[in-house]
């Protein structure tokens, strides 16, 4: 096995004060590519048609539906196709790793899994795998493709994950951005799932200005609570 370099404290320090100027750098470059992110053109969806019926716990919901009344919605698609007895080990690894969704929902951001398997394999699974956030099928319908995470022929189709957000207005359904591959390294915690969003984390310091006051709330970080305190 090859271990670090042995040094003294002071050595230490002073490499450690190296690295974290390089850190800064990338922490202000990830900065200006969120704020070049959330100024992405978006795509309207026409929600009118019935293109994309999915089923989750509740019976059939159009895309309207996963947002469950609020502004903003997080789509994982979850590998599972109709003809696996268990959907895919990374992307349950992926969802182990999403904390408590009040934080989420206390900006106007709702989470969801969508994979192409049937309801009736997506619920024992998700039984099995202890979790409780929501997750529907998009069996039957082009979601998967259009979304570019169902990819090749109809006889041999291949899946890939990705991430998809969506904004709405009223009853106006908009694509704002998507994400594949490596493209989720890193994501998972709520500051990360929303630096893919067009409203971004909602605090008063992003850019463009005008975003964080969006959902006539005060900044992102001032609603911060223990989760068991919000009111949805």
């Amino acid at each position: 096995m090859s271990l670090p370099e042995i040094v003294s404290r002071e050595q230490w320090r002073a490499a450690r004060e190296e690295l974290l100027a390089k850190e800064k750098a990338v922490t202000r470059a990830r900065d200006a590519l969120n704020a070049e992110r959330r100024r992405l053109p978006m795509v309207e969806i026409d929600t009118d048609a019935t293109d994309y019926l999915f089923e989750g716990g509740d019976g059939k919901a159009t895309l309207l539906d996963l947002f469950e009344g609020r502004h903003q919605l997080v789509v994982y698609h979850f590998m599972f196709a109709p003809e696996w007895d268990a959907g895919c080990r990374s992307c349950s690894g992926f969802l182990d790793q999403i904390g408590h969704l009040a934080h989420l929902k206390a900006r106007g951001t709702t989470f969801a899994a969508v994979s192409r398997a049937p309801y009736t394999k997506i619920l024992p699974f998700k039984a099995r795998m202890g979790w409780t956030l929501p997750w529907y099928s998009s069996y039957g319908c082009d979601f998967n493709r259009d979304f570019g995470v169902t990819l090749g022929a109809e006889g041999e189709p291949v899946e890939r994950p990705g991430i998809s957000c969506f904004l709405r207005d009223r009853d106006r359904v908009f694509h704002t951005y998507s994400a594949y591959e490596r493209g989720l390294d890193g994501l998972g915690s709520t500051t990360s799932l929303l630096d893919l969003t067009a409203l971004g984390r909602q605090e008063a310091w992003e850019e463009p200005e005008g975003r964080a006051s969006a959902l006539g709330a005060p900044a992102g970080s001032e609603r911060i609570r223990y989760h068991d305190e919000y009111e949805d």
